[in-house]
Formats: C-alpha cells, structure tokens, sequence
C-alpha cells in the first residue's frame, strides 16, 4: 500500500515573509530594480515632498527668511489580497519526482514538496503583482491602482509633461523612434541627465524599437541598422535613448510609456506584518482526496512622490 505523505504546513507574520517575498518581490519590475522597494509597510507610509521657491538672495547682514517652503505628502497605502487555492497533488507528484531524480531543467531543487508547490503558487501572484504594478485598478478583484492609473487620476500632473498616443505608432518600428522622441522632449530639463532617471516602456514598444535599430525600414539608420549588423545586432542586452536607460517594464500596456526617476517610484508591502500568512493545508487526512489547499494573506501597493517629475504617454489624466 503506498504511503501518502500529509504535507500541512502554516507559516505566519515574520517567518511568512521569506514565501511573501518569493512571490511579490519575483514581479519583473521589482527582481530588476526598476522601482524603490518599502518592505515594511505595516498600514501605511507618507511620502513627504518639499518644494521651495528661489532660495539663493542677495547678500545682507540681517538673517531674512525670505524662501518659501511648501511641504505636501503622498500616500502609500498597500493594500490586502489573499490566495485561496486547491491543488491536486497528483497533478504536480509527477513535476516534482523528476526534480528529485535530475530529470529536469530546474537548476535548484526545492526543499520539500510543499516548497514545490508554493513555488508554483509564487510565480502566478509574481505574474499578477507585475500587472498590478503598472495597470492595475482597485476597483477590480485581486488589483490594486497601478501607476498608470494614479496618474490617471492626479489632477498635478502636468500638461506639457502628458503626451497623447498617436494610435499605435510606438508599437510600430517605422514610428517608434519619433515617439520616443516626444517623451525625451517633454522631460523637464531638471531631470534630464539624473542618475535614474528611466524610460519606462511596454514590451510591444521595445520590440519595435529594438527592430527599428536593426534597419531595413525609414528609421533612418541605413540598411545594415546599427553596428551594420541588421536585425541581428540586439542579444537581450541593455537599452537607450537619447542616453537615458530604457526599462521594459511587462506589466505596462502596449501604447503607455512613463518617465521617470527609479527613487520616485514605489512599491510598499507590509512582509513583516502579522498579518502575513501563507498555509498549506493537506485535506487527505480529512476529506480523504488527494488536495492540497494553499492560502496566502499579503499587502502590496504602488505610489509616486512628486507627480511633476514624471512624464508620460498614453495616459490621459481624467482632470486635464
């Protein structure tokens, strides 16, 4: 008779973190750095932001406080998702027996099958949290209101820093290049050279691009494209534009692109809190199936800090 192994496990607060983290922190645009990371947000975190006007004057011998300091906040409030799921064990014994035996591509065999299986739990909220990041809308389940959406209702965002989208010819490889151009442009000059400052663009637009600078076509790069290597010259390495770093950001849509610096874009999770709670639940022994139930409880969220310091395409601000 073969022996069935239960498998119930619970992990909570702190100690649930390191799973929470394998799943949220695994989204692309966080594993590559494209935004600031906020672990620990338990509830919520201000974001202060500090403008002033000319604080250079003329000499005098008396201290006159003539500047004026204007101080205003942003709010990063993630908020709470759960996973509530039923997996027959059956359907991933046979996944993780070749794991065991070396029958498999998987470089790093997990530790026990109940790792296996959170693993796989992991990678599909990764998949999500990446959507959510960029498009998201909390009035839909399971999102929460993605940067494109929070510029869509920030009635600060500038007009001249908000370019239209022109159909879809940044998605297009004859066009790409001059609509690439008119987000540069509109990149207020203070920020124009910064350290990290990004492009941030769908995966729709780096493939026109990356085709664009492979020539063939009206980009004005002659046949051969760039390094006379045709369309062959790109091999998953770094881009640019007009000398600012390009991040492809996947969970952007097709026609949006954002401008902005990596130290004013968020993402806040409360990986620490007690309120985090990941738990597999082996009803075999209860129910006599052969399923297993995974639960996770986490916090995620996004948010900017100074508004006028990005620029964007394709979002158009519901107060302008």
């Amino acid at each position: 008779m073969a022996t069935t192994t239960s498998i119930t496990t619970t992990y909570s607060g702190t100690f649930a973190g390191k799973y929470i983290s394998a799943a949220l922190l695994s989204a692309s645009t966080i594993e590559n750095g494209g935004i600031e990371v906020k672990p620990n947000v338990k509830y919520k975190e201000v974001i202060k932001k500090v403008s002033t006007d000319a604080i250079v004057k003329d000499a005098t011998c008396d201290f006159d406080a003539t500047s004026t300091l204007t101080l205003t906040e942003k709010i990063l409030q993630p908020e709470e998702f759960q996973v509530n799921l039923s997996l027959c064990k059956k359907d991933f014994r046979s996944d993780w027996e070749s794991i065991e035996m070396g029958y498999s591509a998987f470089d790093n065999l997990p530790p026990s099958f109940a790792d296996f299986l959170l693993a796989h739990v992991a990678a599909k909220v990764a998949e999500k949290t990446e959507k959510n990041i960029w498009s998201g809308v909390t009035a839909n389940a399971g999102e929460f209101n993605g940067f494109t959406r929070l510029l869509t209702l920030d009635a600060g965002l500038p007009t001249a820093q908000e370019i239209a989208a022109d159909g879809t010819k940044i998605t297009a490889a004859s066009t790409v290049i001059a609509e690439l151009g008119k987000i540069v442009d509109a990149i207020p000059a203070a920020l124009y050279g910064k350290e990290d400052l990004y492009l941030y663009i769908s995966q729709a637009t780096a493939r026109a691009y990356v085709r664009a600078l492979g020539g063939y076509g009206a980009s004005g790069l002659g046949a051969n494209g760039t390094n006379t290597m045709g369309t062959q010259w790109w091999n998953n390495g770094s881009l640019s534009f007009d000398g600012i770093p390009i991040f492809v950001a996947q969970g952007l849509a097709p026609t949006v692109a954002i401008a902005a610096q990596k130290s004013n874009l968020y993402f806040g999770t409360g990986l620490l809190s007690d309120s985090q709670e990941v738990r597999l639940v082996d009803t075999s022994e209860t129910l006599g199936d052969q399923n297993v139930r995974v639960i996770m409880r986490f916090t995620a969220g996004v948010q900017y800090g100074i508004v006028e310091d990005i620029t964007t395409y394709g979002i158009t601000n519901a107060a302008n």
